[in-house]
């Protein structure tokens, strides 16, 4: 998948062939912010300008804008917690950063 980066947010670049355009939408948030061009230097500054937009709009409403997810997440826990999981990990056979993502994502409903 081709992606395009601005201020920290990416956005997958797809081409919709019955409409003849780009289209856009905002990875690793919640919140939905999609947007579409009719070239790429277009494409780039609607991008930007609907980042910029959710920047600002999240101001107005006093409300943080969401940040990208990195996928990477650091965790400070009691080490019997700590053993404890990588006992579980080790039981099921998988790592335990791939036994926690489960976990959280079950924990989630993700």
């Amino acid at each position: 998948m081709n992606t395009i980066k601005y201020k920290g947010y990416e956005a997958s670049i797809e081409f919709d062939i019955e409409d003849k355009i780009i289209v856009g939408r905002v990875l690793k948030i919640s919140d939905i912010i999609g947007f579409h061009a009719t070239s790429i230097p277009e494409f780039e500054e609607v991008f930007h300008q609907s980042i910029d937009a959710y920047i600002r709009d999240c101001a107005t409403l006093n409300l943080e804008p969401e940040a990208p997810a990195s996928g990477k997440l650091m965790l400070r826990v009691d080490p019997v917690v700590h053993a404890a999981a990588l006992k579980e990990a080790k039981r099921g056979g998988v790592s335990l950063n791939k036994w926690a993502e489960s976990v959280l994502k079950q924990a989630a409903h993700a």
